[in-house]
């Protein structure tokens, strides 16, 4: 795998890890999103296993690169559900740090699939 790769998913998992953590412990501005956003209680730790999921599965991607290019798609995925649920909560300004992890995502897959 290029090092462009394994930098991007490193980098991916880290941001994703530290976003399903924050959902899970129940941080109290992870709380002010979710309310604003309308999400469920449920749904919301459901969203950060997924993403602690995701992270695990970008890191076992560096030893089997179809690993991580799923998990990078399911992460993008999962970032295009986000500016959609921001977009109908009225809140796409603070919609950026999923287009941002939208990115890296994209960025990601493209690097693991050029060195398959």
């Amino acid at each position: 795998m290029h090092t462009a790769a394994v930098i991007l998913a490193i980098v991916l998992a880290i941001v994703s890890l530290s976003s399903g953590g924050i959902k899970l412990a129940g941080a109290t501005q992870s709380l002010r999103i979710r309310d604003t956003l309308g999400v469920s209680a449920r749904l919301w730790r459901i969203i950060g296993a997924l993403e602690i999921a995701g992270a695990v599965g970008l890191l076992a991607g560096i030893g089997v690169p179809v690993l991580g290019i799923a998990a990078a798609v399911a992460l993008a995925l999962a970032m295009i559900g986000a500016v959609v649920v921001h977009g109908r909560a009225g809140d796409l300004r603070h919609a950026a740090p999923a287009v941002v992890v939208l990115v890296v995502a994209v960025a990601t897959i493209v690097t693991q699939l050029k060195s398959v």
